[in-house]
Parts: C-alpha cells; sequence; structure tokens
C-alpha cells in the first residue's frame, strides 16, 4: 500500500463519522501522490502526511446564553487549530446549524494550504458555533458572542491565532466578539480581523473574497488565451463572497444573470442588478425571491438548479458540496469553459473529476477564495504598524497576491507534468511550503 493511501485509510478509520474531513484529505492526498511519491523515504520518516493531516488540537466547548424569552440556550462552540507551521493560526468563525467538528477541520485543513499560497505567514485554524443568528435580535446575537468569546479568548492572541469571519459572522457580529475580547483582556490588539474601520479593520476587506475570486478568474483566462469581458456568468449564493463577486464582473466586462439563495434562485437575462440584491440581503436581511417583485423580467425559481442556466463561466459560492457530479454535467453540456470557487470545497470530489476530464478550467477554493484570508493578513500588518492602507492601496495588494497564487499553482503543476491541473498544482504549491517549514523544526 502506497503512503498516500496508508495515510487516507488512518484518518477515515481515527475519525469516523466525519465525512467533510475525510472528503478534504483524500483531494488533497490524491492530487499530492506526484509529489509524494517522489520524496517519499523523506516524508516517511519524518511523519509529514500523519502530521499533515492531524490538528496541532481541537478545542471543544459550551456557550450557554439567554434568549428575549428569558429561556438559557446552549450551543456547541469550537476552534480547530491545524497547522502553525509557516505562522500563527489564521481561520474564520462560521455560525450555522450546521457546523460541526468534522466541517470545521475540513476547513482548517483546506485553511491550511490556502494560507500558505498567499505567501502570508499564516498557519491555518478554523472554529465556529452550531448557533444561528438568522432570525435572532442583536441583543441575542450579542449575549451569545459575549459568551462564546468568554471561552475562546483562552486559545487565541495576535501572534498565537486570529480568528476572522465566516458564514453567519459578518461585521456586527466581529464587533461584538472583539469588544468582549477587549472587555475581558484589557487589551486592544489585532486578534480578531474583519474588524470594522473605526476600530482596526482594514479597507477592502469586505470586498476581498469576492474581488479576489474574480482576479483570480482574469489570470485563468489570460492564461488560456480568454477574457472576462462579454461573458455569461452563474455565481450562486448572495452573501458576501457572491456580492462582490459580482460586482467585479460586472466591472471587467462580464453579465451575471442569476444567483441563490438557500430557499431558491432568480435568473435576469438583462444581467443582475446588485444594488436590488444589496438591499435585500444587506440591508433587510431578505430573500433572494423578492428579486422578482423588484425588477421586471426576472424569474425566481424555488429550490435547486441553479446549474441549469447556461453560462460561459460559473462560480459558486455557497457552501461545501453544493455542485454534484449530475450538476457538473449539465454545465458541460451547456457550454461551461471555466469554473472558480467561491466558497470552501463546493464541488463534490466526483464533480471536480468530471470537469476536469472534460477540460474545464477549474480552480479549488484554496486557491480562488484566499482574497479574504490575504486582506485579512494585510489587516494583521495594519494592526501591527498602527497604520491604515488607502482602498486602493490594499486593492492593489490583493491583486498582486491573487496573480502570485495563480503563477505558483500554474507553475507546480507544470513542473509535476500535470498542465493546466490548477487543483494539483495549488495543493502542491501550498503543502510543499508547509512540509519544508515543518522538516526545518523538527518533530514538533
Amino acid at each position: 500500500m502506497s503512503y498516500v493511501d496508508e495515510v487516507y485509510k488512518k484518518v477515515t478509520t481515527e475519525n469516523p463519522g466525519e465525512p467533510e474531513f475525510h472528503q478534504a484529505v483524500k483531494e488533497v492526498l490524491e492530487s499530492l501522490r506526484l509529489v509524494i511519491e517522489a520524496n517519499e523515504d523523506l516524508y516517511r520518516k519524518n511523519g509529514i502526511l500523519e502530521r499533515f493531516v492531524e490538528p496541532d488540537r481541537a478545542i471543544s466547548f459550551r456557550v450557554p446564553w439567554v434568549d428575549d424569552n428569558g429561556k438559557v440556550q446552549i450551543n456547541k462552540g469550537y476552534r480547530i487549530q491545524f497547522n502553525n507551521a509557516i505562522g500563527a493560526y489564521k481561520g474564520g468563525l462560521r455560525f450555522h446549524p450546521t457546523v460541526n467538528q468534522s466541517i470545521l477541520k475540513f476547513l482548517g485543513f483546506e485553511q491550511t494550504l490556502k494560507n500558505s499560497l498567499t505567501g502570508l505567514p499564516m498557519g491555518g485554524a478554523k472554529g465556529g458555533s452550531n448557533f444561528d443568528p438568522k432570525g435572532k435580535s442583536d441583543r441575542e446575537v450579542m449575549a451569545f458572542c459575549q459568551s462564546f468569546m468568554t471561552e475562546l479568548y483562552k486559545y487565541i492572541g495576535k501572534d498565537e491565532d486570529c480568528p476572522a469571519g465566516d458564514i453567519g459572522v459578518g461585521g456586527r457580529e466581529v464587533g461584538y466578539l472583539f469588544g468582549e475580547y477587549k472587555r475581558i483582556t484589557s487589551s486592544f490588539e489585532g486578534v480578531l480581523t474583519g474588524k470594522g474601520i473605526p476600530f482596526g479593520g482594514s479597507l477592502a476587506r469586505t470586498e476581498a473574497t469576492g474581488y479576489g475570486l474574480i482576479y483570480m478568474v482574469n489570470e485563468m483566462c489570460k492564461a488560456n488565451k480568454k477574457a472576462i469581458k462579454g461573458k455569461t456568468v452563474v455565481v450562486t449564493g448572495s452573501g458576501n463572497v457572491a456580492i462582490y463577486a459580482v460586482q467585479k464582473a460586472q466591472q471587467l466586462g462580464a453579465k451575471v444573470v442569476a444567483m441563490c439563495d438557500s430557499n431558491g434562485y432568480i435568473y435576469d437575462p438583462k444581467g443582475i442588478k446588485l444594488d436590488v440584491v444589496k438591499q435585500i440581503k444587506e440591508v433587510e436581511r431578505g430573500r433572494i425571491k423578492e428579486y422578482e417583485a423588484k425588477v421586471k423580467g426576472s424569474k425566481y425559481t424555488e429550490g435547486k438548479g441553479i446549474w441549469n442556466i447556461k453560462c460561459d463561466m460559473y462560480l459558486p459560492c455557497a457552501t461545501q458540496n453544493e455542485l454534484d457530479l449530475d450538476a457538473a454535467k449539465v454545465l458541460v453540456k451547456n457550454g461551461v469553459f471555466l469554473v472558480a470557487e467561491g466558497a470552501n470545497m463546493p464541488t463534490t470530489y466526483e464533480a471536480t473529476q468530471y470537469l476536469q476530464s472534460k477540460k474545464v478550467l477549474f480552480m479549488p477554493g484554496k486557491a480562488a477564495n484566499a482574497g479574504g484570508v490575504a486582506v485579512s493578513g494585510l489587516e494583521q500588518s495594519q494592526n501591527a504598524m498602527r497604520y491604515s492602507w488607502t482602498f486602493e492601496e490594499v486593492d492593489q495588494k490583493l491583486q498582486q497576491i491573487m496573480a502570485d497564487i495563480f503563477k505558483k499553482s500554474d507553475e507546480a503543476a507544470k513542473k509535476y507534468g500535470v498542465k493546466g491541473n490548477y487543483l494539483a498544482g495549488a495543493n502542491i504549491a501550498g503543502f510543499e511550503k508547509v512540509a519544508g517549514a515543518m522538516l526545518s523544526q523538527g518533530i514538533v
């Protein structure tokens, strides 16, 4: 049995009931076979893969809080500190009913490679809770965030672990979390990113993941003699990443015709009116179906199926495993030439393999959506310097980071004889840096 197969078998045996984590490890290890087989004796001797797939620590805790009716509620809280070989832990917090240890381990594992690709000194981590902010009052969200931080603060710090936002954790939640950390520790430091601009946040952080995705798409197009301008695009989701991916795609001349949320999707053949989506989602906190009543000629469809809309580029920006094999087949049949992941692992393993077999340009989330954590890293730098860059300065740095990530992924794929396989290239480029650091630091 090969080293890769031995380690994957160990992961599934020792981590039962964690399908998302198994999936992420399998995808990464399979694409790393070339580099691992070329260095198998060295990696085996030093247990690199065994250490690479095992978190440094997995922290779980109870989060009690009181709702508006005076009833005590209990949620689970987590922080998975996965790997700090190249820097202090960095990764988001997710508040969503689906959050469990398997999902956070997969996200922390992927985050390690994503952060490596940015070129910034950041290790990988992820955390969160099964708390659902939807439908909660501001006071209830504050009560939960304060209780969550009374435990989390013991394990984080600007040079130890710096969390950020993720699904369900936006500016409101980060503000409450930061306020409680500051109250407990009597310390004003850059321990959280995604903060408000008045208290240490970075300009362009809100836009970073969506903008970075489109900057990556642009690099993919240039390298393959194509262009974004004039192309028809479908963007899934309607949260922060999706909204700013649509904004930047439209700025570069693309026509985005569809978006969705967990209830259904809208199709606007004339092109999505982003101001309407922002009003619904960011101001009214409503559902995407409200778009149909506001924009003449648009159509709302309940349920899944946004992939049935014909497009040149498909950008999944919602959640993990939203794009399965059947959906991928429909996309290919309708002529899609590029899929880039704005979310974390939104494409199933089978769908990814199918898209690659059909020569669809495919970029995994660890590379395509790295813009968010990249600007989080830049926010940390600004906090450390007690200084703020302009929006244009941050945006320029973001563009350069995304171009560098594409270059690393492209060159790694070519180096190991799989030109154009950006999935393998991104995994290899991220892994080689982390593995090199692990080897240099001894058995820790």
